[in-house]
């Protein structure tokens, strides 16, 4: 019996010491997952610093209802030229093309002012193509019953600004 009183005094010993060690594990527990909040916010503030600043933008219209070749012609005028030097010339180019071109440019310049914040006077016109679109087949009607195939064609404008 005499055991059973050691151990039985040992038991509160034991059990006052534990709850001192249940309340430290507590604020440890409460203080790790602040750091690990912190933690976390730095490593996507990291993750953020370490992506690189974009040097272009780029804007594309798709299926406009221009041929290719005439939307060509236009686009030759103005590659590799300063945004406002590019959107002078096509004010007073008279073709059907000269219209979607000057949105799709102005287009390219607000991803870049707006998404990027590049600067809109530096900008210049690195890349600019125009790339085959839907073609739609028609028939024509021709004379004595028979018709022939008519093939309206359409392009995917796309122009890349970058800063000088």
């Amino acid at each position: 019996m005499a055991e059973n009183k050691k151990t039985e005094a040992k038991k509160p010993v034991e059990k006052t010491a534990k709850p001192a060690k249940a309340e430290e594990n507590k604020a440890v527990a409460e203080k790790a997952p602040k750091a690990k909040k912190a933690n976390k916010k730095e490593e996507v503030t990291k993750a953020e610093a370490k992506k690189p600043m974009p040097t272009e933008a780029r804007a594309t219209a798709t299926n406009v209802r221009v041929t290719p070749r005439k939307a060509r012609l236009v686009l030759d005028l103005v590659r590799g030229k300063d945004v406002k030097v590019a959107l002078g010339i096509l004010y007073n180019v008279n073709r059907a093309a000269s219209t979607p071109v000057i949105k799709v440019i102005k287009s390219a310049v607000a991803n870049a002012t707006n998404n990027f914040g590049m600067d809109e006077s530096s900008l210049f016109i690195s890349e600019i193509y125009a790339n085959d679109g839907i073609k739609m087949k028609r028939y024509l009607p021709r004379a004595k019953g028979s018709a022939s195939g008519l093939v309206k064609r359409s392009c995917h404008i796309t122009c890349v600004v970058k800063m000088r």
